[in-house]
């Protein structure tokens, strides 16, 4: 279930790196509570938990539901900020047919090596009519994420992951249909020095796969270019929910 090995340097760089605070987060909350239904006792599962900071957030946001954290790295379950963590994967999801009410699937489905049988085993856990809701930059949608404005060379990394097309037709095959696409804003860094001062390439899968030189091009081009620029960096990732 990944393009990259998730040892223990990236587990550490990742959760040093890409944990986002509740300001960065706003907009993904309000985007959230369009699609879920978050009462208490209700169960949502965090598919490719990582190190945790999504489940955490759920938590907090949506007092008495429950998350259900899954994740295949052993590295990230061991720096998870949230705990339990079950070891699973999007084949293999260690629950009982029908027995949550939502899927949370973020920076997840481009590791999936067979989108076809993720989508017949989310369909088996979710309860009748429950969303899943997909956070991802997709392929050919890179415009809105500053880290390929400095390093455009890994956006050839960024067209090998699955389109909205790709997921919502494999997603079908399981009977789920998209009902909606938008792009949902994040504060990233509070300035692009920030941003440049604690980059982490292991935190980054397209990072890690494009060459050293190319790295070390892009890395020049953010530092030149946060020497100048003010303000906070604002991202925006694609929100796909399918029922």
């Amino acid at each position: 279930m990944t393009r990259i090995a998730y040892d223990a340097a990236d587990a550490e760089a990742f959760e040093a790196t890409r944990h986002l605070n509740d300001d960065g987060l706003s907009a993904w909350r309000t985007a959230l509570t369009r699609h879920l239904d978050p009462h208490p006792g209700a169960r949502i599962l965090d598919l490719g938990a990582g190190t945790g900071s999504w489940a955490r957030s759920f938590t907090t946001w949506f007092p008495g539901v429950q998350v259900v954290a899954v994740e295949p790295s052993e590295a990230m379950r061991a720096r998870s900020v949230f705990h339990p963590v079950l070891a699973g994967d999007a084949a293999h999801i260690p629950l009982h047919d029908a027995s949550v009410d939502a899927a949370w699937i973020s920076t997840v489905i481009h590791h999936v090596p067979d989108l076809n049988a993720a989508a017949h085993e989310v369909r088996r856990v979710l309860r009748p009519g429950a969303p899943v809701l997909i956070r991802s930059a997709f392929a050919g949608r890179h415009h809105a994420i500053t880290l390929f404005r400095y390093f455009p060379e890994a956006i050839r990394v960024l067209d090998t992951y699955p389109g909205v097309a790709d997921v919502e037709a494999a997603f079908a095959t399981a009977g789920f249909v998209a009902t909606s696409l938008e792009q949902v804003p994040q504060v990233t860094a509070a300035s692009l020095q920030q941003a440049a001062t604690t980059l982490r390439r292991q935190a980054h899968t397209p990072l890690q796969l494009i060459t050293d030189d190319e790295y070390a091009l892009g890395l020049t081009r953010l530092r030149a270019a946060a020497k100048t620029r003010s303000g906070p960096v604002i991202d925006a990732l694609d929100l796909l929910v399918l029922r």
